[in-house]
């Protein structure tokens, strides 16, 4: 089980529904095509995320942000 949500939700909103299910978020970033890509810590949080989040998962390939630079720095 992947431990990632697509969700069209905010920021603040994914992480306020994992701190009132009490499931610790790895990583959390905006999507370009709206929403935000949530990362749980273990694939239970995950799981029960899912379950609870079910209406707001985006269906489909969300497009991310480039967090790594296309040429090396040095």
């Amino acid at each position: 089980m992947s431990r990632v949500l697509l969700l069209s939700l905010t920021e603040k909103q994914a992480v306020d529904a994992c701190a009132a299910e009490k499931v610790h978020v790895s990583t959390i970033e905006p999507l370009l095509s709206g929403g935000v890509r949530l990362v749980c810590a273990s694939a239970a949080g995950a799981v029960q995320m899912n379950r609870k989040l079910k209406s707001h998962l985006i269906k489909g390939v969300a497009t991310r942000e480039r967090h790594r630079p296309s040429t090396p720095l040095w």
